[in-house]
């Protein structure tokens, strides 16, 4: 398998076997060795080969382009949907949330009286202030999780 690529890469290259010989460093007797699959390169000479046709080394041994293509397409696209609409809002919401716990403490913190009027203002049992918290909290728990969820 590994002469077959070997002689095709290197004829589609146009390259001669002393063309090729010199390139890697070995002699042109032992590129005829290696495409008559009498003999393989080591490791070194390997590398050196895919380096010269610009092909992986997968490539190079099995002679398999196209399984190479089919593996190198979802890594590519992974990679381009890094930020899906799922994250973004997330995103979103998660900076919302922060953006509106600090403007909370900030008003808290500043006047201190501002916690009382909202306190009586709540009807609920938990106080306002309370409430403000915990609705910041469970947006940011929202956030998160339309960030971490698997798009289909």
């Amino acid at each position: 398998m590994l002469g077959e690529t070997l002689y095709a890469l290197r004829r589609k290259q146009g390259l001669s076997q002393e063309q090729l010989a010199e390139i890697i460093g070995v002699s042109r007797q032992t590129i005829s060795k290696w495409e008559g699959n009498q003999s393989t390169p080591d490791l070194e000479k390997l590398v050196a080969l895919a380096d010269c046709f610009g092909v992986s080394l997968d490539t190079l041994v099995r002679g398999n382009q196209e399984q190479e293509r089919d593996t190198a397409a979802p890594l590519a696209e992974k990679k381009k949907q890094s930020l899906t609409p799922g994250m973004l809002a997330g995103l979103v919401f998660v900076v919302v949330c922060v953006v509106c716990l600090a403007v909370t403490g900030m008003v808290w913190l500043l006047n201190p009286d501002a916690i009382e009027l909202i306190n009586s203002s709540s009807t609920l049992t938990i106080n306002g202030s309370g409430l403000i918290f915990v609705l910041c909290v469970l947006g940011m728990m929202f956030g998160v999780y339309l960030i971490l969820k698997k798009d289909p």
